[in-house]
């Protein structure tokens, strides 16, 4: 389908209400810092080897997913909600519906940085702290940190808070934004959990991934006047381009499949050319310069054009002179004091 019959049908669209961009409140200033104190104390509760560490050995070793095996076919799926490639995509389907109904680029645009700062702050952390995951632990007890591993905090649940949970930070309603936090924070719960149960993930590591998603959904409201300024300017190359391609329809194209005038410019008539196709035509000069010009200047001669015949019109010629018949259209007046050739076999 063509673009602009895209945005053709996008204007035709009925307008929606207007949308309230949340702002940073004291309240959620609060919640901000607080959920920020708390993934500190997480990281340094870990770099010590607090009870914290210990708490993770225990569960660890207790390997959950040997005692309730019948639950791994099932959380094998379910821990799917937190991949980041397939939450992604399906949110972002759900979102472009929406940018499409409400004539605005907002939610996709949110989406995005939400997910740029995901990877940049969980992935910096990752591979800074460097903490290697259960399956991969060698001393028992140990924090197992700056490693070479990448499992501190978890990803995984970081990107189940912040992927469905920007539904809930989405959306126009109150009554909305409850169910859909709801059920943004049952599933990053429930993610969290199984990467612990099937023994991916340490406690401390899920911990510190709701803290992580948390953090960037409540920090979106500072990003809304960047969101804002790269959505008007989308929307201004868009108008941009719109423009010239109503320019290039409009252009007439080159008659009979001529090619563009602007690539292969034709040469224009001087006045010169122009002078001599609209003068009157001019005598022949004749013999000894009688057809010179009052100033002396002498005309040029232009030969008066022969209809061209074909070869069998033409008639053969002897050593004794031709055999057809002179024409009377072809034959001029006979010059003075000559006969005309007779003709052979006559």
């Amino acid at each position: 389908m063509r673009t602009d019959r895209i945005f053709a049908r996008l204007d035709r669209e009925p307008e929606p209400p207007k949308i309230e961009i949340p702002g940073m409140s004291r309240t959620r200033t609060a919640i901000f810092g607080s959920t920020l104190a708390f993934y500190i104390a997480i990281v340094w509760a870990v770099l010590i080897t607090s009870w914290l560490v210990a708490l993770d050995w225990k569960i660890m070793l207790f390997r959950p997913y040997e005692q309730w095996p019948e639950l791994h076919a099932f959380l094998d799926y379910f821990v799917v909600l937190g991949q980041r490639g397939p939450t992604a995509v399906m949110v972002a389907a759900w979102l472009g519906w929406r940018s499409w109904r409400q004539h605005t680029l907002r939610p996709l645009l949110t989406l995005g940085a939400s997910l740029l700062l995901l990877n940049v702050t969980v992935g910096a952390v990752k591979l800074g702290l460097g903490r290697r995951g259960p399956h991969y632990a060698t001393e028992i007890g140990s924090a197992e940190m700056f490693a070479g591993g990448d499992i501190f905090p978890s990803g995984h649940t970081a990107n189940a808070v912040v992927t469905w949970g920007i539904l809930a930070y989405l959306a126009t309603t109150p009554r909305a934004r409850r169910w859909l936090s709801v059920l943004s924070a049952v599933v990053a719960l429930g993610v969290g959990a199984t990467t612990v149960y099937l023994g991916t993930h340490w406690v401390s590591d899920v911990l510190l991934g709701w803290a992580a998603g948390l953090l960037i959904l409540l920090s979106l409201p500072w990003f809304e006047p960047l969101i804002g300024r790269t959505e008007a300017w989308i929307f201004a190359v868009r108008e941009v381009w719109r423009d010239r391609r109503r320019l290039g329809a409009a252009r007439p194209a080159p008659a009979g499949g001529r090619l563009s005038p602007g690539l292969f410019p034709q040469r224009h008539p001087t006045a010169r050319s122009t002078a001599q196709a609209d003068g009157p035509a001019r005598e022949p000069v004749a013999a000894g310069g009688a057809g010179r010009s009052p100033g002396g200047s002498r005309t040029a001669v232009h030969p008066a054009q022969r209809p061209h015949t074909a070869r069998s019109e033409r008639t053969p010629v002897t050593p004794a002179g031709s055999r057809r018949p002179p024409h009377a259209d072809r034959t001029g007046a006979a010059r003075p004091g000559t006969s005309p050739r007779p003709v052979a076999g006559g």
